[in-house]
């Protein structure tokens, strides 16, 4: 499996995925923000499956590889 997700693609997606979820909980948004978990989730296994799916690499070469 090859990485896909570069650093800075990596911290806005915590970044969003924790303040998604944080408006959930203090139901600031609706149902929909839990998506916030496939954001985390992605930017710890370093791999986004739309990523794959249409191409897009923003991972350096040298990261390239897990």
């Amino acid at each position: 499996m090859y990485a896909n997700i570069g650093n800075i693609d990596r911290v806005v997606r915590l970044i969003l995925g924790i303040g998604l979820i944080i408006l959930v909980v203090t139901n600031m948004i609706g149902v929909w923000g839990w998506l916030g978990i496939i954001m985390i989730l992605t930017a710890l296994i370093k791999t986004c499956p739309a990523y794959t799916i249409l191409g897009i690499n923003t991972c350096t070469k040298s990261h390239h590889e897990f």
